[in-house]
């Protein structure tokens, strides 16, 4: 498992990332939280410079590499956070560990059945394979057309672990998921919830729903950003997320 780390001898928190992510594309965002903290970003199963074996894609089997990576680097009580596919995983490490310090689920992919099947029956996998033909050149030249916004720098990260992502870890599309209504229930360490204001994932009232199951779930949501968050507003999310990790006991 390949992982980035910013070290010292400060608080650790893992980042996982999502879906044709990397842990380097949480970059922006380490160097805004390295000052205070030590920033683990592993690279999940299949993506990255990680191994990609040919079976083991679903939440259960990123789950288990979390544990074991928290458990060979010796970290203790860290916060976990994910966004999207790393939001899920990170949510059911969570559901079944009390040894954390906190968690942050970036939008996660909690979706309904009838959402994951139109997922797992789309063309994502096909699109992506086509993709894999692309240079990376030609992946940044038209993410700047699509996201402007976005640095060279990301948009260069985003578009390598688009590359080294294997068609394989799209696995973790086939349903069923894990029931996020009972992973949510079961989660007993104070957790933040950040959502997008433009088409996330999780709603402003899928999240009051959860915060309903669960008191610990605090919500916020920041402007101008997707589903993408940790690309559209980096620099803003590692703020909200510092000041929810240093007010952790």
């Amino acid at each position: 498992m390949h992982y980035l780390r910013t070290g010292g001898a400060r608080p650790p928190v893992v980042l996982l990332h999502g879906l044709i992510g990397s842990g380097a594309c949480w970059t922006p965002v380490a160097r805004v939280l390295e000052g205070g903290f030590d920033v683990v970003m592993p690279d999940a199963r299949g993506h990255g410079g990680s191994s990609t074996p040919l079976h083991g894609y679903r939440y259960e089997d990123h789950a288990s590499d979390v544990v074991g990576l928290i458990q060979g680097l010796g970290l203790s009580r860290p916060v976990l956070m994910g966004h999207s596919m790393g939001g899920m995983t990170a949510a059911v490490v969570a559901s079944r560990r009390t040894d954390l310090r906190g968690l942050v689920l970036v939008d996660p992919t909690f979706l309904s059945p009838e959402r994951q099947r139109e997922v797992h029956a789309s063309d994502v996998a096909g699109q992506h394979r086509r993709t894999l033909a692309s240079s990376k050149a030609e992946l940044v030249a038209q993410a700047q057309a699509r996201q402007p916004h976005r640095s060279p720098e990301l948009l260069g990260h985003l578009a390598e672990a688009r590359l080294k992502t294997s068609t394989e870890a799209f696995d973790v599309l086939t349903p069923p998921n894990p029931d996020y209504r009972d992973v949510v229930s079961a989660i007993e360490v104070p957790t933040l919830l950040v959502i997008g204001d433009s088409s996330p994932v999780v709603t402003f009232e899928m999240a009051t729903e959860l915060r309903g199951l669960n008191p610990r779930i605090r919500i916020e949501q920041i402007q101008d950003a997707g589903h993408g968050l940790p690309y559209d507003q980096p620099g803003r999310l590692a703020e909200v997320v510092a000041s929810f990790m240093r007010e952790l006991a």
